[in-house]
């Protein structure tokens, strides 16, 4: 006799009257604890009142699906470097200055040029279906242990190994030596919150200082025995694209930083926000159940039905909530003004939820197509290692629904209490 799923409450609920109490006076130096549970109501209430909405910093806050894709497409006017930004935030020479500034997503070209193309070259279609075996390896190993102990923590013991050893092994970086990798991205990227503490501030510097330590010894050992530059991301980027200009060294070591980084966190968030909202949504959870036993001896058929549930996860709780550009000249976005030197935030969550763009958008459709969501970004900032997220979540996703589908959280998860980056730091689970 098949089980019942029973819904497990994860995000509170948020009436329109608290919505339209943030909403009025939203500043994203000053969240509280209730947005940054559950967001969406807030979303919804700037963009339907102030879509551009201008913030007590003067910077402007976008809501509205349309209004991004504009700033996406228009990289001449809207520019993705951070100098200015970063200067006062890190101050100027430090190592959280010094990293994201130099790294591929807050560059614009020729810099940001130079990185992407051999990090393509090296991430091409027959390279990550390559990797398809080693990561279902991965993932059921990973799977016999927590069967073995009947459970485990979705986000320690499943999702935040998956990535880490995929971009590990992109990189080159052994085994033994992949311990600290997820408490340095933590720290690096916890530093791009709208608001820092001194010791967030402290413990990111001093992870840039680790992580760059370490990726000196690991580049040098590369520089004298180079991988095969069509599989191994770090040879690639060593020698540049053929009749390319070759990174720096500070570039080279800044992006690795990066690499490890993005590779990490947004695919962490993607597996682990996939299985806690299909803990929520026990219609759609069963929905799934079936397609998959459905088309269990159709490989083709069955990667169709995941990939459109990874894009629909991602779209209904973006891993990355935020994004940033500086308007290089006046302009108008959504019929607002904006001066030259404007700082913009692109609010990605809210136009995953615009219903201008998606029908029903508070609603998990797990066949929704099309599904043009913006979770990898747009443009020339697209995310440069979608297809690798996709193909992580799918079979990660994928294998632990069809190895523990009565699977329920055995303690209230807990969430990373971000803006920018959404996800859980841990949940609890038990495999029946």
């Amino acid at each position: 006799m098949t089980k019942p799923i029973v819904a497990q409450a994860i995000t509170p609920a948020m009436t329109s009257e608290r919505a339209q109490a943030i909403a009025a006076t939203f500043d994203l130096r000053a969240l509280p604890a209730d947005f940054l549970a559950n967001p969406y109501p807030v979303y919804a209430v700037l963009r339907e009142t102030e879509p551009v909405r201008r913030m007590p910093d003067d910077s402007y806050f976008l809501t509205r699906y349309a209004d991004l894709v504009a700033v996406y497409r228009d990289a001449a006017t809207f520019s993705s470097d951070k100098h200015v930004e970063f200067a006062p935030k890190y101050g100027a020479g430090s190592p959280l200055f010094e990293h994201h500034t130099t790294s591929l997503v807050f560059n614009d070209p020729p810099l940001h040029t130079r990185v992407r193309l051999p990090l393509m070259g090296a991430l091409t279609r027959r390279a990550i279906a390559d990797m398809e075996p080693g990561l279902v390896r991965l993932v059921d190993s990973l799977l016999d242990r927590m069967a073995a102990q009947g459970g485990g923590d979705l986000i320690e013991d499943f999702a935040s190994a998956i990535p880490v050893d995929i971009i590990g092994n992109l990189l080159g970086v052994p085994h033994p030596d992949r311990g600290p990798l997820r408490a340095w991205s933590l720290a690096i990227l916890g530093a791009l919150e709208p608001v820092v503490s001194p010791e967030q501030q402290a413990l990111g510097n001093q992870s840039v200082t680790d992580m760059l330590d370490y990726l000196r010894t690991l580049v040098a050992a590369r520089r004298r025995q180079p991988g095969d530059p069509e599989r191994d991301v770090l040879t690639r980027l060593i020698q540049g694209e053929a009749g390319g200009e070759q990174l720096s060294e500070v570039e080279l070591l800044q992006n690795c930083i990066f690499l490890l980084n993005a590779g990490h966190e947004t695919t962490t968030n993607l597996i682990g926000n996939g299985l806690l909202v299909l803990q929520e949504h026990p219609a759609a959870r069963t929905q799934l159940l079936q397609a998959l036993q459905h088309t269990q001896n159709d490989a083709a058929a069955q990667e169709a039905v995941l990939t459109r549930a990874v894009d629909e996860f991602l779209r209904f709780e973006s891993s990355n909530q935020l994004g940033n550009r500086r308007a290089l000249t006046a302009t108008t976005v959504g019929g607002v003004e904006l001066p030259a030197g404007a700082l913009v935030t692109l609010c990605i969550g809210a136009a995953n939820r615009d219903p201008a763009q998606f029908s029903s958008p508070e609603t998990l459709d797990l066949a929704r197509e099309p599904n043009k969501h913006l979770a990898f970004g747009f443009g020339i900032h697209q995310c440069a290692g979608l297809s690798l997220a996709r193909l992580e979540g799918r079979i990660a996703i994928g294998h632990f629904l069809q190895r523990f589908p009565h699977y329920r959280l055995t303690q209230a998860p807990v969430r990373g209490g971000r803006a920018r980056f959404r996800g859980f730091l841990d949940a609890p689970f038990s495999v029946d």
